[in-house]
């Protein structure tokens, strides 16, 4: 066993092995330590990601787990990368994300076409996966129930500390009709003290861009695109996203005057409306 900076996917698998002893043994982790001759602080930092298993470590587990070869060799498929400062996986994989928000005490985050999926309503959600045409129809509400459920994260008494920066070509974008927008307009300005907006003239990064901090583990960047995820934790990648943030504090709109432009589109769709007397505070 290796020690070595965890990183969000090393985090990742590595509470996948913890579920896989809790599902297949009855063993805690200072039992299973016992039972296969480990230290006991071994399975515990292999089971947080902070430490890299051997082949003969994951081959030890896995048959305590009673898993056969080809599950120990699948697995070591994606553990052999665990530990890179870059990681990329498939759009799809979720967990890896859920679990980096999860663990975060700071979450900066850049939008440049969409609201954050942490402050998006239900029906924009919704509206966004129809859009794309890229998850099956039967699946999109299996897709927007499991963004509701990250939003927990923002609930939680020890919440992370959050700045959901939005670039202003993500208000004037229309996902669904003018009541999804109005709804999501006005959950934006509920939360205008954590939303800040970058306005339509200012040039900076076209893709979005995540920040987490956490309390022990080192920082990682994270960006996404329709097809693949991208964790990064190397300095360089942490260095330029903090320049992007700092930056991005000093020309993005304050609380008070994003609240405003909020209001102003918020009041552009109540054209839209046959309704004269839907509000928006």
């Amino acid at each position: 066993m290796t020690a070595i900076i965890s990183t969000a996917y090393s985090r990742l698998l590595g509470d996948e092995l913890r579920q896989l002893r809790e599902s297949c043994t009855s063993f805690n982790g200072r039992a299973m330590a016992v039972h296969l001759g480990w230290d006991p602080s071994k399975v515990s930092n292999i089971e947080r990601g902070k430490a890299r298993a051997t082949e003969v470590d994951l081959a030890q587990f896995m048959a305590t787990c009673g898993k056969d070869l080809s599950y120990v060799e699948g697995f070591h498929d994606r553990y052999r990368n665990a530990f890179d400062p870059c990681t990329v996986t498939r759009s799809d994989n979720l967990r890896t994300l859920v679990l980096a928000e999860s663990m975060a005490t700071k979450i900066y985050s850049y939008e440049v076409v969409n609201v954050h999926g942490l402050v998006q309503t239900e029906h924009y959600a919704r509206a966004l996966f129809t859009d794309a045409k890229l998850e099956p129809p039967e699946d999109i509400e299996m897709c927007v129930q499991a963004r509701m459920a990250r939003q927990a994260v923002l609930r939680r008494p020890h919440r992370p500390e959050c700045v959901f920066y939005v670039h202003e070509l993500a208000l004037r974008r229309r996902f669904g009709d003018a009541q999804v927008m109005m709804e999501q307009y006005k959950r934006l300005l509920h939360r205008t003290h954590v939303f800040r907006i970058v306005p339509e003239s200012v040039s900076t990064l076209r893709s979005p861009c995540q920040l987490f901090e956490f309390g022990k583990a080192s920082p990682v960047v994270y960006t996404e695109t329709d097809m693949a995820q991208v964790f990064a934790q190397d300095d360089k990648a942490v260095t330029r996203a903090k320049k992007h943030f700092q930056r991005l504090n000093v020309l993005a709109l304050d609380e008070e005057r994003s609240r405003k432009m909020l209001m102003e589109y918020a009041h552009g769709l109540r054209e839209d409306f046959n309704d004269p007397g839907i509000g928006v505070a």
